[in-house]
């Protein structure tokens, strides 16, 4: 088969990257449909700052892809630049040539993807292979490259690089390292230039990175490092950079404070491209907060041109002010409501709501009794996925003592949805009486001085109203304290109603629509 017919055959055969299973939900291969519709987008801008012209047909214009799994953005880029650069360049083995060697260059993230990428660029596992459709490599990795990189652990046995405990990953030669060599040095300029050469810029860096590292946060947890991706390849100062990151940035995420601010901040972001269901983006692919791509250009200085996609609805594309909260609020529907509260100048619930853990009990706590004893109180915890009542000894709580024995509502810490809409957003709280603790399944808002009191803190969590304003800070399944940072407290002498809460703060027949039609009733009763 020469170069032509195999080119040829790929618009008419099943494309497999359409199919191909995940490595897992942090490391997700992009479907060739999302892929050419962020490459869409680096066109039209590059279009609109270039007086028209057409990113294809510029021989010049060279990419990377710095996290290469399946080989779909470059090989992508390729097709599109076979075709824009005909008439440049009218043989087209010649043409292919000049492309895979001069324009597109990759970082493949494991051994197996490094194959992958080169087979579907390449047509070939390796470069030079007899079946290779170019014969200008003299090396199998061509302009895709892998090598094993090792983590460099610190003295507290953590990669200094991507956080991962030594115990987790230093795991022997045999098996894969997961150090991905693109955020494994303190010089990333250097590197690219041991690389590809000392001259090389890229114009346009593009691709989906892994996004989390198992036990980066310590022991079993997970942390993001997705971040750590965007920050590198920044520093290479490329005209365009586009990433695919969980959603989860805008709003959440453990660590992810400073690059929040940063992003939010940086008049360079041109589009941003949000999914709150991650299935609706990538299908088959699953978890909690959605996914989007944003475009970074170097000569844009401004809003971005922000586009919604809430479930299977994609909203108007609007120009939106990244900077004007400390975290985005995605639908900018909601941005009235808030401010018409926010008018009223009222304390908030974060003031009177616990940190994580409040009374130092992990979700994992086992020291207790289904049945009172002598020196106990209640422990408000979660079993096989149960809520139960035990009881533990007093002794075993040194943290927040003050809440023991005064009322107090419990508010469950994690419920997820996967962007679902309406939402109910937060479980059922509970009303907890004075002798009793949880574990860190809850929140705890306190300390309240009567069970009229709680039940109606209790009343107001069930609002629709109290879970609109939590939904517009929680981006993901996690509930901590700062996602109540924009909920108003009230006087706790009254059972609170959605009715009583509209007309408070003025809000009008359409919002009401609006807020009814993103937040779904609760039932009055615990659960």
């Amino acid at each position: 088969m020469n170069i032509e017919e195999g080119f040829a055959l790929r618009g008419r055969n099943p494309d497999v990257l359409t199919c191909i299973a995940n490595l897992s939900n942090d490391e997700v291969f992009t479907p060739p449909e999302f892929a050419n519709q962020m490459l869409d987008t680096v066109a039209a801008a590059w279009a609109a700052d270039h007086n028209g012209a057409d990113i294809w047909a510029d021989g010049t214009v060279k990419f990377l892809d710095p996290f290469t799994k399946s080989g779909v953005f470059l090989r992508e880029i390729t097709q599109r630049l076979i075709r824009g650069l005909e008439p440049q360049i009218p043989d087209l083995q010649e043409r292919v040539d000049h492309i895979l060697t001069q324009q597109v260059f990759g970082i493949a993230i494991t051994k197996i993807t490094s194959l992958m990428a080169r087979r579907s660029v390449y047509c070939s596992k390796s470069a030079n292979g007899q079946h290779s459709v170019t014969k200008k490599f003299d090396c199998e990795s061509g302009n895709i490259w892998f090598e094993r990189t090792e983590h460099s652990w610190s003295s507290q046995e953590k990669c200094k690089y991507c956080g991962v405990s030594k115990a987790t990953l230093n795991r022997g030669d045999d098996r894969e390292s997961y150090a991905y060599a693109f955020i494994h040095t303190d010089n990333i300029k250097a590197w690219i230039a041991k690389l590809f050469g000392a001259k090389m810029q890229f114009d346009v860096i593009i691709g989906n990175p892994p996004y989390q590292m198992k036990g980066g946060a310590g022991g079993t947890s997970d942390s993001s490092i997705y971040h750590l991706f965007v920050e590198q390849a920044m520093q290479l100062e490329p005209r365009y950079l586009s990433m695919v990151i969980p959603s989860r940035w805008m709003a959440g995420g453990r660590g992810m404070n400073d690059f929040r601010k940063t992003m939010l901040a940086d008049q360079h972001i041109s589009h941003l491209v949000d999914y709150t269901k991650m299935s609706t983006a990538f299908p088959g692919v699953d978890f909690e907060g959605g996914v989007g791509y944003f475009l970074w250009n170097r000569e844009h200085q401004g809003d971005a041109q922000y586009t919604l996609i809430q479930g299977e609805e994609r909203h108007p594309t609007i120009s939106r002010d990244l900077s004007a909260h400390d975290i985005f609020i995605r639908d900018h529907r909601a941005l009235d409501i808030l401010k018409r509260i926010q008018h009223h100048a009222e304390p908030t619930m974060d003031l009177m709501i616990s940190a994580d853990t409040p009374f130092g009990l992990a979700t994992n706590f086992s020291e207790y009794k289904m049945q009172p004893f002598d020196g106990s109180v209640e422990l408000y915890l979660t079993s096989r996925g149960r809520r139960e009542i035990g009881h533990t000894a007093r002794s075993k709580i040194i943290k927040n003592t003050h809440l023991i024995d005064a009322w107090k509502v419990l508010l469950p810490e994690a419920y997820g949805e996967r962007g679902a809409v309406p939402a109910l957003v937060l479980g059922p709280s509970i009303i907890a009486p004075p002798a009793s603790v949880c574990t860190q399944t809850y929140l705890v808002a306190g300390p309240l001085a009567s069970n009229l009191e709680a039940s109606s803190l209790q009343s107001y969590t069930r609002t629709r109203l109290f879970r609109f304003l939590v939904s517009l800070r929680k981006i993901t399944q996690h509930a901590l304290r700062s996602t109540y940072s924009w909920v108003p407290q009230q006087s706790w002498d009254t059972m609170w109603t959605d009715d009583i809460l509209y007309k408070k703060y003025s809000i009008t027949n359409e919002e009401i629509e609006f807020i009814q039609k993103m937040i779904r009733p609760m039932a009055g009763e615990d659960a």
